[in-house]
C-alpha cells in the first residue's frame, strides 16, 4: 500500500510518519510538502533513511505539481495534513490562507480524481473543530453541528471540508474527514500557545494570553490524534466525518499556569518567580469563547480511546521542549521572531 502524506514535515504530519513509517514496513509512505515555515525536517531525522519513506517537495498551489506527484506515485490513501493553521496568522495575512488551505485541497482533490480505479483508494481529510465556531458554556460539537467559522483559518478549513464533501457526493470519491480539537505535542511549532510558553517560560520572556485567559479549548496530545485518524483510516466509514477530541477541556490560563509549574520544577525555581512572567495581552477578533467535542461517534465506530491525560502528555511536551535544543533552534528562523515582534510586540 502506497500512503501520501500532504504536510508530513510539519506538526501533525511528521508525529504520524514517525509513528507509521516503522510500524508499517510493509507500506509505502511518500511525504509531500512545501517545506514552509512551519516544516522542519530534523523533526524527521528518525525515518528519513528508511526504505519505505520518500520526501517530494511540492506545493499544493502547485497544481502541475501536485497532479504530477499524485499520478507517478498512484497512492492508495492519501492523508492530506497540509494547511496554513495559526489563527493569528489569518487574521494579518488571509490570502495564504485560501491559497493553500482551499485552492491547495482543490488540486489534490481533482488529482485524486484523476487516478484510475479511483473508488478502491481513499481520501482522507484532516480538519479542525473551529469550523464550528464557538460554543456557550455547556454543550459539545457533534458531526452533525453547523459550521459557523470566525476566523479566516476556520473558514478556509471549512471550505476545504465542503470540497471534499463535495467531491464525495459529486464524484463518487471515496473520502472520509475528521475534525479534532487542539493539538500539542513534540515537534510543534513555537507560535502556539503551548510550544511558545514553555519556551518563554524557561527562558525569561513574557508570557503573552489573549485577554484574561478564560477561552476553552478541548485539548489532544499529537499521537493520540495520529492514532486516532489511523483507527478511521482502518475501520471508518467511507463518507463520513469523525469528531476526535481528548475530553480535557481547559481554561488557556489554566494551561499556561500548569506549563509555569512544569517548567519550574525544571529549573528548580519557585513556581512564582515563573508566573509572575504571565502578561495579559489585547484580545484578538473574533476569539472564540469555547471549543468543546463529543467524541462519541469514534469511540463507538473506531474503538478510539486517547491514550494520554493532559497531565501526562503535557508532561511529556515540557520534557521535549526542555531537551531538544538543536530541534528549537532549527525552527527559531529570523522569520518565526519577526512574526513574534509584529503579532506580540504591540499589544
Amino acid at each position: 500500500m502506497t500512503i501520501l502524506v500532504t504536510g508530513g514535515a510539519g506538526f501533525i504530519g511528521a508525529n504520524f510518519l514517525n509513528l507509521f513509517v516503522p510500524r508499517h514496513p510493509d507500506h509505502t509512505f511518500v511525504n509531500v510538502d512545501a517545506l514552509t515555515y512551519a516544516a522542519n525536517l530534523s523533526s524527521l531525522a528518525g525515518i528519513a533513511d528508511r526504505t519505505n519513506y520518500t520526501l517530494e517537495r511540492v506545493d499544493l498551489v502547485d497544481r502541475k505539481a501536485v497532479e504530477e506527484v499524485v499520478a507517478r506515485h498512484k497512492p492508495d490513501v492519501i492523508v492530506h495534513f497540509a494547511a496554513e493553521s495559526h489563527v493569528d496568522r489569518s487574521i494579518h495575512g488571509p490570502e495564504a490562507f485560501v491559497q493553500t488551505n482551499i485552492v491547495g485541497t482543490f488540486h489534490l482533490l481533482e488529482a485524486f480524481r484523476a487516478l484510475p480505479e479511483v473508488s478502491g483508494r481513499l481520501f482522507h481529510h484532516v480538519s479542525t473543530d473551529e469550523v464550528y465556531g464557538s460554543l456557550g458554556p455547556t454543550g459539545a460539537f457533534t458531526e452533525s453541528s453547523p459550521y459557523d467559522p470566525s476566523s479566516p483559518y476556520s473558514a478556509s478549513k471549512a471550505a476545504s471540508d465542503h470540497l471534499v464533501r463535495a467531491y464525495h457526493r459529486t464524484y463518487g470519491l471515496p473520502v472520509k474527514i475528521t475534525n479534532c480539537s487542539n493539538n500539542y505535542g513534540p515537534y510543534q511549532f513555537p507560535e502556539k500557545l503551548i510550544p511558545l510558553t514553555i519556551l518563554n517560560a524557561a527562558e525569561g520572556k513574557a508570557l503573552p494570553v489573549y485577554g484574561k485567559g478564560e477561552n476553552v479549548r478541548d485539548w489532544l496530545f499529537v499521537t493520540d490524534h495520529c492514532e486516532a485518524i489511523w483507527a478511521v483510516i482502518e475501520r471508518g466509514a467511507v463518507g463520513a466525518t469523525y469528531n476526535i477530541g481528548g475530553r480535557s477541556e481547559r481554561r488557556n490560563i489554566d494551561v499556561v499556569r500548569q506549563i509555569c509549574t512544569l517548567v519550574a520544577e525544571a529549573r528548580g525555581v519557585p513556581a512564582a518567580s515563573v508566573l509572575e512572567q504571565i502578561t495579559f495581552v489585547t484580545d484578538r477578533p473574533g476569539h472564540d469563547a469555547r471549543y468543546a467535542i463529543d467524541p462519541t461517534r469514534i469511540e463507538a465506530e473506531c474503538g478510539f480511546v486517547p491514550r494520554e491525560t493532559f497531565e501526562s502528555g503535557l508532561q511529556k511536551t515540557v520534557q521535549f521542549y526542555l531537551e531538544q535544543h538543536d530541534w528549537v533552534r532549527d525552527v527559531r528562523s529570523g522569520d518565526y521572531r519577526a512574526w513574534l515582534d509584529r503579532n506580540y510586540g504591540r499589544r
